[in-house]
């Protein structure tokens, strides 16, 4: 079966001549470096691309022991190259949403995506509202990036007009997107869990919903809770204000949402991400030309909006990092930078140039997980993990945790449920378990958690896009967190755990 990145997927690479303790090295220098940058260098140990730094010594940490345990250089180039290769279909997609976003601002759709949500969402309701929207289109596209690409960008502007924490609105889009992505026949996590372990799609997504329910109920509860605590003032809470700056800078149409509505169209329809990305920024140019003249002329200093400025402004959308200045009556009301600069950021868009650091920090972070593939790390701690399952309950938790550790080591969701399935088998066999309880583990622990990671590509993902760092919607991305304690706790009390029909007279421990 072939993976979302387009290639087959490969062995896993083991080494007896590694010892756990090895194989934790990179991985315990990698943690504390972050740790130190993060909480005493204030991020900028090394400048903005700290992180980058960070994973490259990891990953040439993890060099040094291989080359020590007989692994030849060669092979660990290659298996960075592959990772590498891996990524290359993600990287263009991180891309092409810069360049989606770019042009989204200036041909007004976001602006009219904003400016009609603040006519429609209450603040109260505002972030629960957010998970329903984004796990209702995750659910039918099957594609959390494709969720946060398009309505999730929209709901991280509403939010910063209202003046809701723009932490707790992206944790919201996450909950709703990655609960929808979980449970989509047409996700490719939904699919590739089955897949490792010998179940069936319907049967995987039926037993799954028994832990994916609970959590996201729990989830919108929250939000709920949440909802009522937010209480905008002054200008971010007053949507006149915004309203009025969006219409004095950009011609707002419902017609505008023929674009998004073009681009989830053709994603239900099983079209390429790519392709439905290209389209979906091509129209935001082609849009812009037609509905905003004034900011066209705004971007490129012409007189007229003729084609020449017209395809410079398009261009600009597409490539640069672009800003429109704040209008005059906001200079008037007397506010604070730090309102106007939340203001100014309704009226930026980040082109391709705009994804660069996301883009820099995947390449950086598939150099560190393809290294520690090649001298065998990953492969020895998930040995090592499920040399611990004593109990049944003990191999729920040695998979959570060798999830867990994947997504950190690996900075790769689909490694994090390759490896696992391919180790554990073997064992929920043994125990008469049936294949369904792993592989609905595996996304429970797998899939959810690996945007939690800053250097996960999924969390790369998400920062670049939504604009919103890991620490600060971690603890509102409350679906992905909870959903491995959910599973955890289904095991520990023997909730829903199924047995094989050939082995039922198995007890099961706890």
């Amino acid at each position: 079966m072939d993976n979302k990145f387009g290639g087959e997927q490969q062995e896993i690479n083991s080494n007896k001549e590694l010892s756990i303790w090895e194989a934790l090295i990179p991985i315990v220098l990698l943690i504390g470096l972050l740790a130190y940058n993060i909480f005493f260098a204030d991020g900028g140990m090394w400048g903005d691309y700290s992180n980058h730094y960070i994973l490259l010594v990891g990953g040439a940490i993890a060099f040094f022991v291989g080359l020590f345990n007989k692994v030849s250089p060669k092979a660990m180039i290659l298996e960075v190259w592959d990772n590498l290769k891996k990524v290359g279909v993600p990287i263009v997609i991180l891309l092409l949403v810069g360049a989606l976003a770019g042009t989204w601002m200036i041909s007004g759709v976001v602006p009219s995506m904003v400016y009609y949500g603040l006519q429609i969402l209450n603040p109260t309701i505002f972030l629960a509202a957010s998970v329903v929207i984004c796990a209702i289109i995750s659910l039918a596209t099957g594609s959390s990036w494709t969720t946060s690409a398009t309505v999730g960008i929209a709901l991280i502007g509403i939010a910063n007009a209202m003046g809701i924490s723009l932490g707790m609105t992206a944790g919201a889009v996450i909950s709703g997107a990655y609960f929808g992505d979980k449970m989509s026949p047409l996700s490719d996590t939904t699919n590739l869990a089955p897949a490792m372990v010998g179940s069936e799609l319907f049967t995987h997504i039926k037993y799954m919903s028994f832990t994916t329910v609970p959590s996201i109920l729990i989830t919108l509860v929250v939000f709920i809770i949440l909802g009522f605590t937010i209480t905008p003032t002054g200008v971010a809470g007053d949507s006149m204000v915004i309203n009025d700056l969006l219409t004095s800078k950009f011609n707002i149409t419902p017609w505008l949402f023929l674009v998004p509505a073009t681009v989830l169209g053709a994603i239900l329809l099983k079209v390429k991400p790519i392709i439905a990305l290209t389209v979906g920024a091509l129209m935001g140019g082609i849009f812009a030309m037609i509905f905003q003249p004034e900011v066209i002329k705004e971007l490129t200093g012409a007189s007229t909006a003729d084609m020449s400025a017209n395809l410079k402004a398009v261009y600009m959308g597409l490539v640069q990092e672009t800003s429109l200045s704040l209008p005059a009556f906001i200079d008037n009301l007397g506010l604070e930078a730090s309102t106007k600069d939340n203001l100014t950021k309704l009226l930026s868009g980040k082109g391709i140039m705009g994804m660069l650091w996301t883009v820099y920090l995947v390449v950086c972070a598939m150099v560190f997980g393809g290294v520690m593939e090649a001298i065998g790390g990953l492969s020895r701690i998930s040995q090592s993990l499920l040399k611990m399952a004593k109990t049944t309950f003990g191999l729920f938790a040695s998979t959570v945790a060798s999830c867990l550790a994947l997504n950190v080591t690996a900075s790769d969701q689909y490694l994090a449920i390759v490896i696992p399935g391919k180790m554990f088998s073997k064992a929920y066999e043994d125990r008469g378990l049936a294949p369904e309880n792993l592989s609905r583990t595996l996304e429970d622990s797998g899939t959810v958690t690996s945007v939690l990671i800053p250097w996960n590509t999924c969390g790369a993902y998400q920062v670049g896009v939504l604009g919103v760092s890991v620490g600060e919607y971690f603890m509102f991305a409350i679906f992905n967190w909870i959903s491995p304690f959910m599973t955890l706790l289904f095991a520990a009390l023997n909730i829903k755990i199924r047995m094989r029909k050939e082995k039922r007279q198995i007890k099961v421990e706890s």
